[in-house]
């Protein structure tokens, strides 16, 4: 068993969103003006994304630290931001919910050549902040597993062991102050130069058919 169980995952998750209360502004429908407001959630975005983990919880929270220097008043244009991600499955995916970006339209694209987990721009102002954990918050075992895991060096009961430590540490990141876990700096007259590649892997299914160690 883990030292956490999802039940008690699921219930410091509500607390903690009764707290964030974010809301999203965009258009009303395929035609519309701007005017639809809404309230996004990490629930919201687990569902998206196909389960809860430690990378969709910092992606979460780190991305909204940046978003909430970009618009003050809390409410996020989602049709006015465009935003570069580090190629994690989810940091991707939180990148695409939280602000609506997207490569065809010039508003989203990947890059691991940056030295943040993201740089995310108002297209406005071209106002551009970027995010990243702070050192030594994320437990550094974490990536030395998931690097074996990557390449298929992990078996069921380190992929198990793996599980359990990252959900310790999702528990600790929901039940944290964000102000204090990340670093988020302001870029100055960043320039905004999509590519296209397509060769990223999607690390979080190269062992979805590993059996559950028992």
């Amino acid at each position: 068993m883990f030292a956490i169980s999802f039940v008690h995952l699921r219930t410091i998750l509500q607390e903690w969103l009764q707290l964030l209360n974010q809301t999203i502004l965009d258009t009303d429908f395929s035609k519309g003006r701007l005017v639809q407001q809404q309230t996004i959630t990490l629930d919201d975005a687990v569902k998206f994304h196909g389960h809860l983990c430690d990378g969709l919880v910092v992606g979460f929270l780190g991305l909204s630290e940046a978003l909430f220097k970009l618009y003050p008043d809390s409410i996020i244009d989602r049709t006015n931001t465009r935003i570069i991600s580090k190629s994690s499955p989810c940091l991707t995916d939180i990148a695409i919910y939280l602000t609506g970006g997207r490569y065809q339209f010039n508003t989203f694209y990947v890059s691991d050549s940056i030295s943040y987990a993201y740089i995310v721009q108002r297209i406005d102002n071209r106002k551009t902040y970027a995010v990243k954990l702070k050192p030594g918050i994320k437990p550094s075992v974490i990536d030395s597993l998931g690097n074996l895991a990557n390449i298929g060096k992990l078996d069921a009961c380190g992929i198990d062991s793996l599980h359990k430590i990252e959900n310790k540490f999702l528990q600790h990141m929901l039940v944290s102050h964000a102000q204090q876990a990340f670093i988020v700096e302001e870029i100055t007259n960043f320039i905004w130069n999509p590519h296209l590649q397509n060769t990223f892997i999607k690390t979080d299914v190269l062992n979805k058919f590993k059996m559950e160690y028992n």
